[in-house]
């Protein structure tokens, strides 16, 4: 059960990814990754809501099974906070497709607007304490890949927020899609690759063989007689 649980943080971005696949393709006027938000297949009154909704809530289950994988792999705190600050992402998430969906493009600012990137926000803050907090629990390189982690998310985050600064007036947003994408795609990965260091560790381990005490006593006596054949030679 833990192995699986782990495994959910393999399962929960490949179910992300094909999500925005599928959902993007559905979609008539969404005409750009490049140019169009993920947000903007679950929007309120988007042809794709109610295909969207339902499989990123069922990202979010599959993030909370990781983190409780992440929370059961060993009793050190650093792996406690890391999979706190995952689960805490993964359950606010669950609210987003249904209680904090933005606007469709062009749509006059409204609370729901204001309250997405609320949301958005809190979500961002959870994610970097999350890759911060993991960053110490599997060695050098896995520390390194994390720091890179952060600096792509800080990077692509900050250039996705300028970028969507036309989405609530309907300007074009050029470039918004594919930084955000990038932005998310860094935090997949690195849940991916998580997901994976600790399958590893807990790989379970070949069982020793072990002869029983008869043949034992037999294989020693055979030893002893050969040494002392040879001795006597």
């Amino acid at each position: 059960m833990r192995r699986f649980l782990i495994g959910c943080g393999i399962l929960a971005p490949a179910l992300y990814v094909a999500t925005d696949l599928l959902a993007a393709n559905s979609y008539p006027a969404y005409h750009s990754y490049t140019a169009r938000a993920v947000s903007e297949l679950m929007a309120r009154g988007a042809p794709t809501e109610k295909l969207v909704d339902p499989l990123f809530f069922f990202y979010g289950i599959l993030m909370i099974g990781f983190s409780l994988g992440v929370w059961l792999f060993d009793e050190r705190r650093r792996v406690h906070v890391t999979a706190g600050l995952l689960f805490a992402y993964a359950s606010l998430g669950l609210l987003g497709p249904t209680l904090f969906e933005m606007n469709l493009r062009g749509s006059a600012p409204s609370t729901a607007d204001a309250l997405h990137l609320a949301l958005t926000g809190v979500l961002v803050l959870l994610l970097f304490g999350a890759v911060l907090a993991g960053a110490t629990i599997r060695g050098r390189g896995f520390l390194l890949y994390s720091y890179a982690t952060v600096a792509i998310m800080l990077i692509f985050g900050a250039l996705s927020a300028f970028g969507a600064r036309g989405l609530a007036t309907g300007e074009p947003t050029p470039w918004v899609g594919l930084l955000e994408r990038i932005n998310i795609g860094a935090f997949l990965a690195w849940s991916a690759v998580l997901s994976v260091s600790l399958l590893r560790a807990t790989r379970p381990k070949p069982p020793e063989v072990r002869l029983p005490p008869p043949l034992l006593r037999v294989q020693r006596q055979e030893h002893l007689s050969s040494h002392g054949l040879r001795g006597a030679s």
